[in-house]
């Protein structure tokens, strides 16, 4: 009778971090639309500087705490391949495809965190998830090619090094994370990456773009609902979830994308759309019922100089 007790307790926490971490995806999902809708093109890098470094600031004003030891190097990799390299080129592929299209691409990026995972963590992902991000690429297929009209290049192939670049630095960010408080690590990384994004885009923007009441509410948006809280809840659920686990939840991103772009932006949702969200939705649903009954493997403790031997870490 304990055991079962234990056991649905240990399934009701599992489920909690998943709804928690499913704000990420369906946060990121609806940032394609308002990028598209309400800011401004050809700023790809005031957008994302915009998008990243008050966001960075504000956290960093609650936890009051600087990077010290090698944090100082960690934050500034972190932060330009969790923030700066990816804000920007999420701001392009969002100007470039249409919001469907544009959040669709970025779900192969379940497979990737899976091998990164494996490569970085030693989480060999289980057999369900697999399969589950299997339904979930060739359900991503499906809308992608019922996408009308023609699919700009540049904007699939920003898409892919946006996915590569995050992958990357949300597994460096479970690895080196471990003892520190989520609310740091990510307030260093958006303000590592928003430093580096605010001289790019002096250098080739020029001034900052002159914002509208239209643009400053998008911008508002952007920072807060799908920065400051996406990226608070996603990095949690990176902590408390396997990888594999992380990656499925995240393939929520193309169908708020779909959806968002069906119902606000006009674009067409025809069968193939409708068939390819079943696909992603019971990928998503397959490899987490399966996956969670698989214990995930530790993440490897490395030696950190952040505290002195035996003083705790302090939370925000």
């Amino acid at each position: 009778m304990e055991d079962t007790l234990d056991s649905a307790g240990n399934r009701l926490r599992t489920l909690g971090w998943v709804a928690l971490t499913a704000i990420a995806p369906i946060a990121w999902g609806s940032n394609y639309y308002v990028t598209k809708e309400f800011l401004p093109e050809d700023s790809a890098l005031w957008g994302a500087a915009i998008r990243a470094l008050p966001a960075g600031l504000v956290l960093l004003a609650i936890c009051r705490k600087l990077p010290h030891g090698s944090w100082w190097w960690k934050s500034a990799v972190l932060g330009i391949l969790n923030i700066g390299a990816f804000f920007a080129l999420v701001y392009v592929v969002a100007q470039l495809l249409p919001s469907g299209a544009a959040a669709t691409t970025m779900a192969s990026s379940a497979g990737v965190l899976m091998l990164f995972a494996w490569l970085l963590l030693g989480e060999r992902p289980a057999r369900w998830p697999m399969i589950g991000a299997l339904m979930g690429f060739i359900g991503v297929a499906v809308m992608v090619f019922d996408a009308q009209g023609g699919i700009d290049i540049r904007g699939i192939i920003s898409s892919l090094a946006a996915m590569l670049c995050s992958s990357a630095g949300f597994i460096l960010t479970k690895r080196w994370s471990q003892g520190l408080p989520i609310v740091r690590v990510t307030a260093w990384q958006l303000v590592a990456g928003g430093a580096v994004l605010v001289p790019c885009a002096l250098l080739v923007h020029g001034a900052p773009p002159q914002l509208g009441i239209q643009a400053a509410a998008g911008f508002g948006y952007v920072s807060l609902i799908a920065t400051v809280a996406a990226y608070l809840a996603w990095f949690t659920g990176l902590r408390q979830l396997p990888a594999s686990s992380v990656g499925l939840i995240g393939l929520l991103n193309p169908v708020t994308g779909v959806l968002l772009g069906t119902l606000l932006a006009a674009e067409s949702l025809g069968i193939q759309s409708i068939l390819g969200m079943g696909l992603v939705l019971g990928g998503v649903l397959l490899g987490l019922a399966n996956g969670s009954r698989r214990k995930p493997l530790p993440v490897p403790q490395l030696p950190r100089r952040d505290a002195p031997a035996g003083q705790a870490v302090k939370s925000c």
